[in-house]
């Protein structure tokens, strides 16, 4: 039988193939036509290449989240850390990445996943460091107001028990995260809280 999961994965890859070309094309025009003189070069201008460039950050990250990836395949490092710094362009989250130079993209699509959890609890910024220990991966959101939705951060830890029938699309990358933590034989640690002002994902 397919894998559903993977069915998933090669949508994401899709989606974000067909939708980079384009929103790329749009920053180069809005550039062109400024080089040219011919168009105001206001604030309008400004907010479409600004949107844009969000636009392209945010595939580029998706497309490692919810992407299909090969078991051997790879990513560098210096790739993660430009789709990072692009996509924090105006956020009020700031991302400490630590990793080696070369690295498996199953691991960093699972850290790109962890991400999207931590941002669902730092809902008015803060930071998140990304480490690769000789423990393995810890991803660690730090704030002083997190909103923990107790019940999705549960099943992270228990997905046997998991139920997620009730979920809404902006909490997808929970039950990702546990299902490719399943497929990758891991088991994801949650520790801190609300009241610890951190929360932090260990795999």
């Amino acid at each position: 039988m397919f894998d559903p999961i993977h069915l998933a994965a090669l949508v994401g890859s899709r989606i974000c193939h067909d939708l980079i070309s384009p929103i790329g094309a749009i920053s180069n025009g809005v550039e062109l036509v400024l080089m040219d003189g011919s168009a105001a070069t206001g604030q309008e201008m400004a907010l479409i290449l600004e949107s844009a460039a969000a636009a392209n950050a945010r595939i580029r990250f998706f497309r490692v989240a919810f992407g299909q990836c090969a078991p051997d395949q790879r990513i560098a490092r210096s790739e993660v850390i430009s789709i990072l710094q692009d996509g924090q362009a105006g956020s009020r989250l700031t991302i400490r990445w630590d990793s080696p130079q070369d690295l498996p993209r199953r691991d960093v699509k699972m850290a790109f996943l962890a991400l999207l959890c931590l941002e669902s609890a730092l809902i008015q910024g803060g930071a998140i460091d990304v480490a690769l220990t000789d423990q393995g991966w810890e991803v660690s959101g730090h704030a002083q107001r997190l909103r923990v939705d107790t019940a999705l951060w549960d099943a992270l830890a228990t997905p046997s028990r998991a139920q997620w029938d009730d979920i809404a699309a902006g909490q997808v990358h929970f039950p990702l995260l546990a299902l490719e933590a399943t497929r990758q034989h891991r088991a994801v640690r949650v520790e801190g809280g609300e009241k610890a002002q951190m929360l932090r994902l260990r795999f």
